[in-house]
């Protein structure tokens, strides 16, 4: 009898947060007995999936430099995806799952019109926003709309994919519409709440929809006690409360409030952020510790599980696992109500505030530092256990991916 196979897309292998759920969905379909495999477009971890590599670099800087001048992100590639494409009928997969296939290395007609012509079942998890519009990948920060009805005159052609010359935001519109909803055996996975509700409005309504929630690794992010150290290394006053903030880019993560709120909260506490680059922290108050990203996960964890407090001021997200990361290791969060941000918590977990809502946050973050850490410790936990357990997380992929060849074999 021969073993299924599953075949991931994305543009990564292994490397960043979506390639790392790819990887993790990899391990679980091969638990099962099924044969793995993930086509990437650029940047790679050693996988235990078979891996394929998409197009080259040359490939890749031709399609980001039209990309950059004719605004034609994912219309490039073509030999790179009929080489794809003859891998996929090579491998004969049952299951063709989709991540993030825009990023300058993918030709998304000639792949969807090979997906419509063979219809393998195809299950698309959607991170972020633009699958649906004519440009950009995310939209709330502009407070667009357009794609909703239809995309043009984009106002956001500096976002990514930026483009310098054209805006053709009107006819990517179309050809998206156009191919993306053309496939007869369609899944798409958005990964929190508030994403399926755009995606209610949008052009892809009409098509099957499962929410499945990003989850975390519950091993590494956990409650510890190194408090002193973690405080004497980034040298944090023994006594001061910690707010902290956390981001991997803090592009519309909420910087300026972060700066803000410094000067609404008194001396006794410490606001500590992680993930800045060199013009960011040079742009500090002397009074906000400001840390690099750093890859040192014991690091980040001792900090998550020493802070009194995790605020999350995006203005622009989808479902940030920053706050699950928080969670974890037994801290309460406040965060901004942006895309799926809210999902995260609960009334015992933390609480929903407005963007730029400042004086708010900065009276919720003394209430929560009045109280003891352990009032809130437990629940916090739980609460990611109980809903953000990244293993849970990827066997309901392969629920879904059962279900899906049940159902085709009726």
């Amino acid at each position: 009898m021969t073993m299924p196979k599953l075949l991931q897309i994305n543009i990564t292998a292994n490397w960043g947060s979506h390639g790392k759920i790819a990887e993790g969905i990899g391990l679980v379909a091969m638990r099962h007995h099924w044969e793995s495999y993930i086509a990437y477009g650029r940047w790679k971890n050693p996988s235990q999936s078979h891996l394929y590599h998409i197009g080259c670099p040359a490939d890749e800087m031709i399609h980001g430099v039209s990309s950059r001048l004719f605004d034609n992100q994912g219309l490039m590639s073509h030999i790179a995806t009929q080489r794809l494409v003859r891998y996929i009928k090579a491998i004969q997969p049952d299951i063709i799952h989709l991540h993030n296939i825009h990023g300058y290395y993918l030709n998304y007609p000639i792949l969807f019109r090979y997906l419509k012509e063979t219809g393998v079942p195809v299950v698309w998890t959607l991170h972020d926003c633009w699958t649906f519009t004519g440009h950009c990948a995310h939209y709330m920060f502009a407070g667009c709309e357009r794609w909703k009805t239809h995309c043009q005159n984009c106002p956001l052609k500096s976002n990514y994919p930026k483009t310098l010359l054209l805006d053709r935001s009107y006819s990517n519109f179309e050809k998206k519409k156009k191919f993306f909803t053309s496939l007869p055996n369609l899944t798409l996975v958005p990964v929190c709440k508030w994403l399926d509700g755009e995606i209610a409005q949008s052009f892809l309504k009409n098509i099957k929809r499962t929410v499945i929630y990003n989850g975390i690794d519950t091993n590494i992010f956990t409650i510890k006690h190194n408090d002193e150290n973690i405080r004497r290394k980034y040298n944090i006053p023994s006594n001061n409360k910690i707010v902290l903030g956390v981001a991997s880019n803090w592009y519309r993560k909420g910087l300026g409030d972060f700066i803000k709120l410094r000067s609404m909260l008194t001396e006794d506490f410490s606001i500590v952020l992680v993930g800045l680059n060199e013009k960011e922290l040079n742009s500090l108050p002397q009074n906000i510790i400001g840390i690099k990203r750093t890859e040192n996960v014991n690091d980040l964890t001792d900090l998550y599980s020493t802070a009194n407090v995790f605020f999350n001021a995006t203005w622009e997200d989808n479902f940030p696992t920053t706050n699950l990361e928080a969670l974890a290791c037994g801290t309460p969060v406040i965060t901004n109500d942006t895309g799926g941000s809210k999902e995260a918590i609960d009334n015992n977990t933390g609480y929903v505030v407005g963007k730029g809502e400042l004086d708010l946050v900065s009276k919720l973050i003394r209430h929560i530092c009045s109280n003891e850490k352990d009032l809130f410790s437990s629940a916090c936990r739980k609460r990611v256990i109980d809903h953000f357990k990244r293993e849970d997380r990827f066997e309901e992929y392969f629920s879904l991916y059962e279900k899906i060849l049940s159902e085709k074999a009726r």
